[in-house]
């Protein structure tokens, strides 16, 4: 952790995990200029607590898993400081990012909150195009103006005034490889069918089937996944087969009342 500077806003990093010791150190090592880290575990039983602690890191134990939004929020209420940079174990604040922060805090911040582009890296490079990019995340946020909103699935922070954007990207080291990404479509699709069929949502065989081409044809076409080859190609096609599956398992939620899981 950085040494508090007088006249300078204080920032506290936080970071919510479970078994991530193989990706943490790299996520620790880029908040590092934050005067503090703030590791929230749920439970990890390889060496991640042993890990954050080593290197500087407040470590709080949460459990059992209340959920992302929950948890989230758990982590910044443990902050010791009202300005809070959220980050996960899979994501790397670049040197270009950090700088840009710097400028902002020391001349004080300007907005309730601020948005970063966040650019993938995937299938051995980086996906500047499809619907993954610049996928502008707000992660930088005054705590007394925001908190974390969402149900099951797709939490972010709102916040209570104007919101900010910095130009320099978060690194998001995503799925490691094709079998990983299909796992994380297939569990998020689950979460966000019974969240959708719960507000009471609905849909037909052709809208998701829409869904799906619409999908491919925005991603593959129309935001530059050509440009991209072979990977371009694979990130199309698997966000055109999670935008039907969502779908397709929401109706399957109407089939059966929203009783499987």
């Amino acid at each position: 952790m950085a040494p508090y500077t007088p006249g300078v806003e204080p920032l506290s990093a936080v970071l919510i995990v479970q078994n991530e010791e193989e990706l943490l150190p790299a996520a620790l090592d880029s908040v590092a200029f934050c005067d503090e880290v703030v590791v929230v575990d749920s439970g990890s039983t390889d060496r991640t607590v042993e890990i954050a602690r080593s290197r500087g890191a407040r470590v709080v134990v949460n459990t059992p898993w209340p959920g992302f939004t929950s948890q989230r929020n758990f982590a910044t209420d443990q902050a010791s400081h009202p300005w809070i940079l959220a980050v996960d174990a899979d994501e790397r604040v670049t040197e270009e990012l950090r700088a840009e922060i710097e400028v902002e805090r020391k001349r004080g911040f300007a907005h309730a909150g601020y948005r970063i582009p966040r650019v993938a890296y995937y299938l051995g490079r980086w996906i500047r195009g499809t619907d993954w990019y610049p996928d502008p995340q707000l992660r930088l946020f005054d705590r007394r103006r925001g908190r974390w909103q969402g149900q099951l699935v797709h939490e972010s922070v709102q916040v209570d005034g104007s919101v900010g954007r910095f130009r320099h990207d978060l690194q998001h080291f995503t799925y490691r490889d094709l079998s990983h990404h299909l796992r994380t479509i297939d569990n998020y699709t689950t979460l966000w069918a019974r969240q959708a069929f719960a507000q009471g949502r609905r849909a037909g065989a052709v809208q998701a089937a829409g869904a799906c081409g619409w999908a491919f044809l925005r991603n593959y076409l129309l935001k530059g996944g050509f440009r991209l080859g072979a990977t371009g190609l694979t990130v199309s096609t698997l966000n055109s087969y999670y935008a039907y599956l969502k779908l397709a398992k929401l109706r399957e939620c109407e089939r059966d009342g929203g009783q499987r899981r």
